[in-house]
């Protein structure tokens, strides 16, 4: 019985993620909210969260609720698969920093005036998205993808094309200090900024290792922050 009313609530829950209604870094509604509207118990809600978390629409962060991910595309043909665990993040981070730190140095030999200008405007628009997690994400993503595509190797841009916004999709906490969030979290979305200024500074300066280093801080940094808010809370003695 509390498996059938699970799958009709995760069923309600993932129409919602995919159809947008929900979307991308946005809070879902609190557990007892869940519960209420569904008229199912806390546990059953818990159960459907969960669930959401292993199919990769959801990560709950502790302290703080559960958020949207980005959904994959309908059966996009060589879509990778998602990130679906913090191992899988983890490992989608390593990928990255195979590739990102490489195309970050191609980029600021090979970028033109009108990409640099265009970067610029896609930081300025992550900066000013501070506590709109799903807006900052989209511009997080857009700011790699421009690296890329100034990098000039369409096989790299395809790389990080068909990984999509999903790359970003990570524990909503290094963008989003509202909805509960802890005082650090406004720390940790500057940090963000001031990583993807470091890499535009570097391109501005035409200056490969400075780029490919500072793109390998940024990763490295969301590989940390990543880490730390997916532990469990440390027990108060």
């Amino acid at each position: 019985m509390a498996q059938t009313l699970s799958g009709t609530l995760v069923e309600s829950l993932r129409t919602r993620i995919v159809d947008g209604d929900i979307a991308p870094g946005e809070k879902l509604p609190s557990e007892p909210r869940l519960a209420a509207e569904h008229q199912v118990s806390r546990t059953v809600v818990r159960e459907a969260i969960a669930r959401l978390n292993l199919e990769g629409l959801v990560h709950t962060r502790r302290g703080s609720g559960s958020y949207a991910l980005t959904p994959p595309a309908d059966d996009a043909e060589g879509a990778p698969p998602l990130a679906r665990s913090l191992d899988d993040r983890l490992a989608l981070v390593e990928y990255r920093l195979a590739l990102e730190p490489e195309a970050a140095a191609l980029a600021a030999t090979r970028r033109t005036p009108a990409q640099l200008a265009a970067l610029a405007d896609r930081l300025d628009d992550l900066a000013s998205s501070d506590g709109h997690p799903a807006t900052a994400m989209r511009h997080d993503f857009a700011f790699h993808r421009l690296v890329a595509e100034a990098a000039g190797n369409r096989f790299l841009l395809e790389a990080l094309d068909r990984l999509g916004p999903q790359m970003i999709a990570m524990p909503r906490g290094r963008l989003d200090r509202s909805s509960g969030g802890s005082p650090h979290d406004g720390g940790r979305f500057t940090a963000v900024v001031q990583e993807h200024r470091a890499v535009l500074d570097a391109l501005d300066a035409q200056d490969p290792l400075a780029a490919a280093a500072a793109m390998r801080v940024h990763l490295a940094g969301s590989r940390r922050r990543l880490i730390e808010e997916s532990a469990p809370p440390r027990r108060r003695t």
